[in-house]
C-alpha cells in the first residue's frame, strides 16, 4: 500500500541548532478547527519543542493558526498538544533524554495517509563553534561545486 504524505511545516533551524540522533513518527490529537488549518498549511514550529510527562508526550509552542471561518470553537493557537506514540517507544525516549542531556525537537509536521503527524527528533544542542564549522563546510562544497562547474563548462 503506497504511503500518501503531504508535508505541512518543517523546522529548519533545528537542523542548525541541533545534531540529530534519531527521529521518530507522532501523532497528534487535535481540534476540528486545527485540521482545518493545517490542510491550508498554517503551521509553524520555530520555537516548538517536546516534554514527556508523567509517561505522556506533549508539544509546546507550535503555532497552528486559527481556522479563518472558525467561530467561538476556534483554538488557542499556542496551546499544549498531545502526541501519541507507543508505550515502549515513550519508555526508550524518557531513558535517553534523562541520561544524555538530550532533548526532543519537532522536525517537521506533515499529514500520511489523511492523518496529521509530528516527526520528532532525539537531538544535543550545538554549540557555537560547531555551527560555524558547518557553515564553513557548507560554504566550501558550494565553491568547489561552483569551481568544478566552471571547469565543466570550459571543457
Amino acid at each position: 500500500m503506497a504511503e500518501n504524505i503531504k508535508t505541512i511545516t518543517e523546522n529548519r533551524k533545528a537542523r542548525h541548532d541541533y545534531h540529530i540522533e534519531e527521529t521518530f513518527e507522532a501523532g497528534i490529537v487535535l481540534a476540528g478547527t486545527e485540521v482545518k488549518s493545517l490542510r491550508a498549511g498554517r503551521a509553524n514550529l520555530k520555537d516548538s519543542f517536546a516534554r514527556v510527562d508523567h509517561g505522556e508526550i506533549f508539544l509546546y509552542n507550535a503555532h497552528i493558526s486559527p481556522y479563518d471561518q472558525g467561530n467561538r470553537f476556534n483554538h488557542d493557537p499556542l496551546r499544549t498538544r498531545k502526541l501519541l506514540m507507543h508505550k515502549h517507544e515513550i519508555r526508550k525516549l524518557i531513558g535517553r533524554v534523562h541520561e544524555k542531556g538530550l532533548t526532543l525537537v519537532p522536525l517537521k509536521m506533515y499529514f500520511k495517509n489523511g492523518k496529521a503527524k509530528v516527526q520528532l527528533a532525539l537531538a544535543k544542542g550545538k554549540k557555537l563553534y560547531d555551527k560555524r564549522d558547518d557553515m564553513a563546510a557548507r560554504d566550501a562544497k558550494r565553491e568547489m561545486e561552483k569551481a568544478f562547474r566552471e571547469r565543466q563548462k570550459d571543457n
